[in-house]
């Protein structure tokens, strides 16, 4: 997918708020979601929530036939309530929320010699065993591209070195990353 507009993440960034506080509120989804051309064509995207500046939860999508915005709405609530990494996410805790989203590109089969360092996010997988690392949690963590891929079959709970064989495929995929923050002055005084 394209690089989006300063519109259509605003939009993305309302969607996947609007989920969040849905969900901590026990109600469904929305079902009258924002009619922009460009937010309905199939894509893949990941939510992360934080508070005070620490993961709080991410969940998210590989490239599907789904529309975008229902993709982001969907991993909004998942993010909130079921990341099975921490409890779900309380009504008192959602001024404190900030969001970022990650827009996925289309995969791409890559070898480890391809891999580029806050360029590319990966997606390791053979048989049912598949592990994803978006392209910002290499910079974040200051890996080197070796250590992104191993870091990313750890997470497929596969061995260090199953990059090598060939039944294991390693893709790469780009995000347009935005969050909140691009949008709401005085952000830096926010928990």
């Amino acid at each position: 997918m394209s690089s989006l507009g300063s519109s259509e993440r605003k939009l993305l960034l309302e969607v996947a708020r609007s989920s969040v506080a849905r969900a901590v509120e026990g109600l469904e989804l929305l079902e009258d979601l924002p009619q922009n051309e460009i937010l309905h064509r199939p894509g893949g995207a990941f939510v992360t929530l934080r508070a005070r500046k620490r993961l709080r939860g991410c969940i998210g999508q590989l490239p599907s036939r789904d529309p975008l915005v229902r993709v982001v709405a969907h991993c909004a609530k998942s993010a909130a309530l079921e990341d099975p990494r921490f409890a779900p996410l309380r009504k008192h805790e959602l001024p404190e929320i900030r969001i970022e989203i990650s827009v996925l590109s289309p995969l791409e089969d890559v070898t480890p010699q391809q891999i580029e360092v806050g360029k590319h996010g990966l997606v390791v997988s053979r048989g049912w065993l598949r592990g994803v690392l978006l392209p910002q949690v290499a910079i974040e963590f200051g890996w080197n591209a070796g250590r992104f891929l191993e870091e990313t079959l750890a997470k497929a709970g596969l061995e260090a070195d199953a990059w090598k064989d060939p039944q294991t495929r390693i893709q790469a995929f780009t995000a347009d990353v935005f969050s909140e923050s691009e949008f709401t002055s005085g952000d830096a005084a926010q928990p």
